[in-house]
């Protein structure tokens, strides 16, 4: 059993991405699937699939190098944990690296990139960092 799946899935795509592999295998929940949507829609991850694995689901996320084969994720940093929640207003939020990382939100709207929750001026918790 784990404690944190989220911070489960940001170490999975962490370690894949210090040893280079192309694909990351991670056991499935509603929540880690719409992270992955947001990490392709923002563009750290080329792609992400949702198979079904025995009676498990998996996603395999198929990670994104750049042209000199560095990773496109630099760093994925958990912020709310299980036994400290981060929460924040939607003019309290952030910006990571100047504009130029995004954080992840949990909001009643759902899961928000930081720029979308201010947008729609809706707070909630921070999941993560990335950049």
């Amino acid at each position: 059993m784990n404690t944190d799946p989220i911070a489960d899935m940001l170490t999975r795509i962490r370690n894949a991405n210090t040893v280079k592999h192309e694909t990351v295998d991670i056991p499935a929940s509603k929540l880690k699937v719409e992270l992955a949507k947001l990490l392709k829609e923002e563009g750290y991850i080329s792609d992400y699939e949702v198979k079904k694995v025995g009676k498990f689901n998996v996603i395999t996320i198929t990670l994104k190098y750049g042209a000199n084969g560095k990773p496109v994720i630099t760093k994925l940093q958990r912020v709310s944990t299980p036994g400290l929640r981060h929460y924040s207003k939607a003019k309290n939020l952030q910006k990571v690296l100047g504009g130029m990382g995004v954080a992840i939100v949990s909001t009643p709207k759902g899961l928000l990139t930081d720029r979308k929750a201010r947008k729609e001026n809706v707070g909630g918790e921070v999941l993560c960092y990335v950049y």
